[in-house]
């Protein structure tokens, strides 16, 4: 690498020949910059850049077929197989609904975006990858063996932006919020939540008290909000996986929230992480990141839903678990009684 405060594109290439292994965004970390910023560099080689508009980039996806649709935050990662479609646009928000393919879509998040082949021992693997301001990754598309290549490479040429520059200008990252709670308004905190008849309520009533999603958990106190034991993340992996119950698995960043609905059949940890492994859902979770895990119950017209959630040290959501509360498939109550049973975290001297 050069002598520079910050890699050229061919010391980024050169990177990459050197450390064929290593994934994207670890090999980013090691250089000193962004993913995006890596990707960029490719450009001209194996990467094209493209339009980054959900509305424009989200219908191409639907041609392609059976896909795999990833997002991550921190050390969770969401992997879903199937086939996008239903896609409803958004200014603010968007989404796209279809049996496993389940997403929201934030589009001020999505700013960059490419193209990128990359060959591997099994083929050439092709995959769409967007990224936010900072040049994180918010969400990739990669395709399969039953996926359209042809209907890809017409998407390419119709959203190419014809930008074939190798750098990327990215945004500083904003620091994680830290937990923003006031505990002189923890009773009118307890009294408009039992007003809730929706679950998208809450986050306005923690904006209006001048509070965060986690800041409010730390203040109103049960039956609202229990805090569990952080290791109740793994200990709800395995009860589900035992019991059979189908759930609705939450994760995202700012630009994407994908999620699973189904059970979970088949566990496999490795080291530090625990895995989700089944045919059309891989969830990797990294359980020493994992700071903080919290029982939540929010009123709704439909009843109470709860919901376990996790978070980082940085007090960053990394995953919501909620009961599936569809007509003819309701796990609302089972749900319940299967999170009454997790390990709570100690109380606090």
């Amino acid at each position: 690498m050069s002598a520079s405060l910050s890699p050229t594109s061919a010391d980024i290439r050169a990177a990459l020949l050197e450390n064929p292994n290593l994934r994207e965004k670890d090999l980013s970390q090691k250089l000193g910059i962004s993913e995006a910023q890596l990707i960029a560099a490719q450009v001209g080689f194996n990467v094209t850049r493209i339009d980054a508009d959900p509305d424009r980039l989200i219908p191409a996806v639907c041609t392609f077929g059976e896909v795999m649709a990833l997002t991550r935050i921190g050390d969770c990662v969401h992997e879903k197989v199937g086939t996008y479609g239903n896609y409803h646009p958004g200014k603010h928000a968007a989404m796209t609904l279809t049996e496993h393919i389940d997403l929201r879509i934030f589009p001020t998040h999505w700013v960059y975006a490419f193209a990128v082949r990359k060959e591997k021992d099994i083929g050439t693997q092709r995959s769409i990858q967007v990224f936010d301001a900072a040049g994180d990754a918010v969400h990739k598309i990669f395709l399969r063996a039953e996926s359209d290549v042809a209907a890809y490479d017409t998407a390419i040429a119709q959203l190419r932006t014809g930008d074939d520059t190798q750098t990327l200008a990215v945004a500083e990252r904003k620091a994680p919020e830290l937990v923003k709670s006031d505990p002189s308004k923890a009773e009118t905190l307890r009294a408009q939540w039992d007003k809730m008849t929706d679950t998208h309520q809450f986050l306005k009533l923690c904006s209006k008290l001048k509070m965060n999603r986690l800041g409010a958990y730390h203040v109103v106190g049960a039956p609202h909000a229990r805090a569990l034991d952080p290791s109740a993340a793994n200990e709800m992996l395995g009860k589900i996986q035992a019991s059979g119950l189908e759930v609705m698995f939450f994760v995202g960043n700012k630009g994407c929230i994908q999620i699973h609905t189904g059970p979970l059949m088949r566990l496999r940890a490795m080291g530090p992480w625990q895995n989700v492994m089944d045919p059309t859902f891989n969830l990797h979770l990294r359980l020493d990141t994992v700071a903080e895990v919290w029982a939540v119950t929010k009123p709704t017209q439909r009843g109470p839903a709860v919901s376990v959630e996790g978070f980082d040290a940085q007090g960053a959501l990394v995953f919501q678990v909620f009961g599936v509360g569809k007509e003819g498939r309701n796990t609302r109550v089972e749900w319940g009684k299967l999170v009454d049973t997790l390990k709570l975290a100690k109380a606090v001297a």
